[in-house]
């Protein structure tokens, strides 16, 4: 298995390869250059797995520089039930709304409370063995931009793993106060976290500039460094999610939810793409999805682009209750305008350049063609979303988190549009503790609100029930160790100083 980048198909690399390097020279984003078909008896192999077997036999197929072994140790490494609370680390949980099923797929189970656990467990474990085959001796920089989550999990998995060295970047009012001590409270001789005054399209921008620039990277180079990515741009990032949306089919035929073939929908909420474009990548590969249905909160260039063909960053950027939605920019869409596009990389770098320089480009009616059959575009304002938190609460006990809520509020309105009831998978992609005072306001809009978010968390805890989870709760005496802020145009030279090469 080799890959391509979308911005230059000529340029080929290994999977370890592109695991270590993170992201083309050239700013593209490497995809394989074909993806594996499982058939029937693949699938019925599949389901008689566990999480752990079904991810090894996935990774196999793509990592195909990786020894069995090797493969085999990421994924008990990463994958245990110390750091998930069980041997399945992504469980579905069974409930309605109105009388509609929801099959909801929980993500957040792993150290950090969020989705990106699923990944960032196990991507130190391949970036470290990928290291060693590409380029022994050097020292792997890890530069992050967040809008909340990926900060605090890649932080979490990198902690401490020798050989490397990560940064993290976030909008310092762009993320919720959990999601901010989470990740100045970071424990680790390796890691480093600052502010920026901006949003998280600031941030994203700054570090691919930064990767991008060759005299920063020839200074990384003179001191045996090398940069690398832990957000989804990475594609040891992509590759563990599409792991979790054929695993949950596999629980959904095991729990006699559906038959074996039988299709379903998916519904994430979405900002940066990556995770919805791991459901398609896995249909692909053979997973039998109907539609994909793309959530956005307020900023919903997706839910536009989706209807109309054309992606616009030029509108007004929203602070909301669901922050890491709260993107105008979304990366990975970048793989997926690829793929169907027949891997047309002229055609990707020219609608990619036309959003660096003009923030907009619009796509040919053959790929809208198909963007509008396959996918769903819908979004949910605050109010909206904190009405589903009450009435998902209210009705069935069930509590969610503001993303999680965006997912179920547009999957409410496709079902309304469509009249189509094909069992779905719900993306449930933080803990509602995550995001307390939002919650809180919306399971008891009358309430007096506590004044810290800690007291919040007990409040919330006290109304619904709901056990507050360890890492979160462990986090209530711990002193902040990071407080740097900084402007985007100074994003460099935090990290030259910050390496000690500045």
């Amino acid at each position: 298995m080799l890959y391509n980048s979308t911005q230059n198909a000529s340029e080929i690399v290994s999977s370890a390869q592109a695991i270590a390097q993170g992201i083309s020279k050239d700013g593209g984003l490497f995809v394989p250059q074909e993806f594996p078909k499982y058939g029937e008896a693949d699938f019925k192999t599949l389901l008689g797995e566990d999480y752990k077997g079904r991810a090894k036999k996935v990774f196999s197929d793509f990592l195909t520089d990786f020894s069995a072994e090797e493969i085999e140790a990421c994924v008990d490494s990463a994958y245990t039930a110390e750091k998930f609370g069980s041997e399945n680390p992504a469980p579905l949980a069974y409930t309605k709304l109105d009388g509609v099923p929801l099959n909801i797929l929980e993500l957040w189970h792993g150290p950090t409370c969020a989705f990106k656990d699923m990944a960032l467990q196990i991507l130190p474990h391949l970036l470290t063995r990928s290291l060693k085959k590409t380029c022994d001796g050097k020292d792997a920089v890890i530069l992050v931009a967040t809008s909340g989550d990926t900060g605090k999990a890649a932080l979490e998995g990198f902690k401490d793993v020798e050989h490397t060295k990560i940064i993290v970047f976030y909008p310092v009012n762009g993320v919720s106060p959990m999601q901010k001590h989470q990740m100045n409270t970071q424990e680790g001789k390796n890691v480093n976290v600052c502010a920026i005054k901006g949003n998280f399209d600031d941030a994203q921008t700054g570090v691919k500039r930064i990767f991008t620039t060759p005299e920063i990277s020839e200074k990384l180079a003179e001191n045996n460094m090398l940069f690398s990515s832990a957000n989804s741009i990475n594609w040891g990032r992509l590759l563990p999610q599409i792991v979790y949306y054929i695993s949950a089919y596999c629980d959904l035929v095991n729990d006699g939810k559906i038959a074996f073939g039988d299709p379903i929908n998916v519904v994430v909420p979405t900002g940066n793409f990556g995770n919805i474009l791991a459901s398609y990548y896995a249909s692909l590969m053979g997973l039998p999805i109907k539609k994909f249905i793309c959530a956005s909160n307020s900023n919903n260039v997706l839910t536009d682009f989706i209807k109309t063909g054309v992606y616009d960053k030029n509108r007004q950027f929203y602070t909301t209750m669901s922050p890491s939605m709260d993107i105008l920019v979304s990366s990975n869409l970048e793989r997926l305008l690829y793929n169907l596009t027949g891997n047309d990389d002229k055609a990707t770098r020219a609608w990619m350049n036309a959003l660096k320089g003009e923030g907009k480009y619009e796509v040919t009616d053959e790929v809208k063609s198909v963007i509008g059959k396959k996918f769903y575009g819908g979004f949910c304002d605050d109010r909206q979303t904190q009405a589903t938190i009450n009435r998902l609460f209210t009705q069935e006990s069930y509590l969610c988190d503001t993303h999680t809520a965006v997912a179920v509020g547009v999957y409410e309105q496709y079902v309304r549009e469509t009249g189509d009831l094909t069992p779905s998978v719900i993306a449930s992609t933080a803990s509602p503790y995550k995001f307390s005072k939002a919650v809180l306001e919306a399971v008891a809009p009358d309430i007096d609100l506590p004044e810290t978010e800690f007291e919040m968390v007990d409040k919330l805890n006290e109304l619904t029930g709901m056990p507050v989870p360890a890492p979160l709760a462990g986090l209530k005496d711990k002193t902040a160790r990071f407080s740097a802020v900084t402007e985007p145009d100074a994003m460099r030279e935090f990290v030259l100083s910050a390496l000690g090469i500045g």
